[in-house]
């Protein structure tokens, strides 16, 4: 029984991602893009200690603080870029997004314009939704995160990091973008590095962020879709209009 019952649930399960993916599909599918479902991964860790190892990792330069630590012992090694977890591990920049996949299991969707559709909006802070997004030769990071800013207001945080250098993020403009209920939200913004901390970008609010209500808005069952548009670009703007 004990058996049956788990392979029952986790059919359900399945029955459940698949159709998801099926109404996303359905709603963008007329645009042309590609649909990725990301479904939410507690957090096990909010530890500022490992952005310190980010700070040391330029390409000729020192970026601003994330937090006051020592640096790395070698520059030339970079601290797991994944959000998600504790990760002691340690490499170069061209073989982070091979951890990523291999070690963390994170998806990478290809493609100039992609759909990320985040599932169960309604679970406690802290969550997080994660994948990779592989566009005009490069590999960008789009991490959603619901985090209690202040107790009690939970608030969605959207941003996009470039798996590269901060000279080769100002290359690049990324929007994201909600449509829904004849209501429109967009944010457009120049990525920032990885090697800049994930956790230190959305401590500066420099991202697309959402109070619960205005997310319920934009959501459908529970389920959250944003439109990604990487383009490449000189100029550095950062906009947020409804």
């Amino acid at each position: 029984m004990l058996f049956f019952t788990q392979c029952f649930g986790a059919v359900l399960d399945l029955i459940h991602l698949r159709f998801q993916h099926y109404k996303a599909k359905r709603v963008f599918s007329a645009a042309g893009q590609l649909v990725c479902v990301v479904n939410p991964t507690h957090s096990l860790k909010y530890a500022p200690a490992r952005c310190a190892a980010a700070q040391a990792s330029t390409e000729q330069g020192i970026l601003p603080p994330c937090h006051h630590h020592e640096a790395v012992h070698d520059p030339q090694l970079v601290p797991c870029t994944c959000p998600l977890f504790s990760c002691p591990w340690e490499g170069h920049l061209e073989v982070v997004v091979s951890h990523l996949r291999q070690t963390h299991r994170i998806n990478i969707l290809q493609g100039a314009e992609i759909v990320f559709l985040a599932t169960d909006m309604h679970l406690p802070a802290p969550t997080d939704w994660i994948i990779m997004h592989s566009c005009l030769g490069h590999q960008f990071l789009l991490v959603l995160r619901k985090q209690e800013k202040y107790e009690g207001h939970p608030q969605f945080f959207a941003t996009m990091m470039l798996i590269g250098t901060p000279t080769q993020a100002d290359n690049f403009t990324y929007r994201l973008e909600l449509n829904r209920n004849q209501r429109r939200l967009k944010w457009e913004a120049t990525p920032r590095s990885v090697l800049e901390c994930v956790d230190s970008v959305i401590s500066d609010g420099d991202c697309l962020v959402l109070n619960t209500s205005l997310a319920q808005l934009f959501s459908d069952n529970g389920s959250l879709a944003i439109g990604i548009a990487i383009t490449t670009s000189k100029v550095h703007s950062s906009e947020a209009e409804m």
